[in-house]
């Protein structure tokens, strides 16, 4: 059996100045994945609570793409739900291919998800949080620092949204990658949480966004850092130093409305 790690929202996302490329730097989250395994009786599938995220049409041509075997053997399970901003259409693609015998350098791996769902995210890398990546181009644009040690408590709140990667209407962080790759290096965690929560404030702003007022109120209630939204989807954590999460916090988020709470360790390699 495969397994894939997902991701839980970005810490950064928007544009590259105010007409270039959209870009972000993921949140790896290892709580949350999609398994791939052969059964020699399946048909492709890809399933949570019911619902299907690749259809078996998709997942052909994407193994055909990459020269693999395309065989109705392959049956995979999403943790998180579709449109929820945690990566379960690029961890299932990337699942598939691995399951399916794919050994090639994963910068291949990202033409093929681009070419397959229009937009992907760094997850068949070993460090996708350094990586400023174009998400609609599948490019890594600049290698940043490793990120400190830091914990994530969060959940999906209010309907899920799937990524349209004609969507382009995002706020300018281009004056935020800067003070980023300084406090990555300088392992300054409350700087890190305050930009990816400015990041997320503008974005919300821009585009609407919900229960982002509610998100920092609760983590000022908590003691957080700072919190981290999928930019586009239901996922909203909150950013912890190591061992710094209230026992009463996954309570506090469940009462907010959060659906399948996870806690999960993040930088400092995991």
């Amino acid at each position: 059996m495969i397994r894939v790690a997902g991701h839980f929202g970005e810490l950064l996302q928007g544009r590259l100045g105010g007409s270039g490329p959209v870009v972000l730097v993921t949140l790896p989250c290892p709580a949350l994945g999609v398994t791939a395994r052969q059964s020699p009786s399946a048909q492709f599938s890809l399933h949570n609570a019911g619902q299907r995220l690749l259809s078996p049409a998709r997942a052909r041509g994407f193994l055909a793409s990459l020269g693999l075997p395309v065989r109705n053997r392959h049956v995979l399970r999403a943790q998180m739900p579709a449109g929820g901003g945690a990566g379960a259409s690029t961890a299932a693609l990337v699942a598939l291919a691995l399951q399916a015998g794919w050994q090639g350098a994963p910068e291949g791996l990202a033409r093929a998800c681009l070419a397959a769902e229009g937009a992907s995210d760094p997850l068949m890398f070993a460090d996708p949080t350094q990586r400023l990546w174009a998400s609609r181009a599948a490019q890594t644009l600049a290698r940043l620092p490793p990120l400190p040690r830091f914990e994530v408590i969060g959940g999906f709140f209010g309907p899920c949204q799937r990524t349209d990667a004609r969507d382009s209407h995002f706020a300018d962080i281009a004056d935020l990658i800067p003070d980023w790759t300084a406090a990555a290096a300088q392992g300054d965690l409350p700087r890190l949480a305050a930009l990816a929560s400015l990041s997320a404030n503008r974005n919300a702003g821009l585009r609407g966004g919900a229960q982002i007022a509610a998100l920092a109120s609760l983590a000022a209630d908590l003691g957080a850092l700072g919190h981290v939204i999928a930019h586009t989807g239901a996922a909203r954590g909150l950013i912890f130093a190591r061992g710094q999460i209230p026992a009463h916090a996954r309570a506090a988020l469940i009462g907010a409305g959060a659906r399948q709470v996870v806690q999960f360790p993040a930088g400092g390699g995991l």
